[in-house]
């Protein structure tokens, strides 16, 4: 089974997790309530996270639950995405090439991001996405 995690304050990243979930046939799971233990058993996840402060992934939840997970991400296959209001995309930049360096597989070799509200177009993006990590 492969999970779809995120962390959203606006709702925007949510709106994106829920049509990667769809796309991979399976219901997006706020991080709060997600498990690191859970994922080191699978070969591919998504991960959904919107750029905070200084282009950055949100610290109090998002942050440490990336952190403790990221020794366990070699070997895996992971989708990244996430909104933003600001900057350029340099956070999903920083964290694409983050879990390269933990030895992950990123889908596209590339987060998926939007500007503010996902649109239409954005969200077939997303259900894409969730289609190519439900194939691994």
């Amino acid at each position: 089974m492969t999970s779809v995690i995120y962390w959203s304050q606006s709702g925007n990243t949510q709106a994106m997790a829920e049509a990667v979930a769809k796309g991979a046939g399976v219901s997006a799971v706020y991080v709060g309530d997600a498990s690191v233990d859970s994922l080191k058993a699978q070969k591919a996840f998504a991960l959904g996270c919107p750029a905070m402060g200084a282009e950055v992934l949100e610290e109090s939840e998002m942050e440490p639950f990336v952190s403790e997970l990221e020794g366990s991400v070699s070997g895996k296959t992971i989708a990244l995405f996430g909104s933003y209001g600001w900057g350029d995309g340099e956070w999903m930049r920083d964290w694409v090439e983050r879990m390269q360096n933990a030895g992950a597989t990123i889908v596209n070799n590339e987060g998926l991001i939007c500007q503010d509200a996902p649109d239409e177009h954005v969200l077939e993006e997303c259900e894409a996405l969730g289609k190519a990590i439900a194939s691994v």
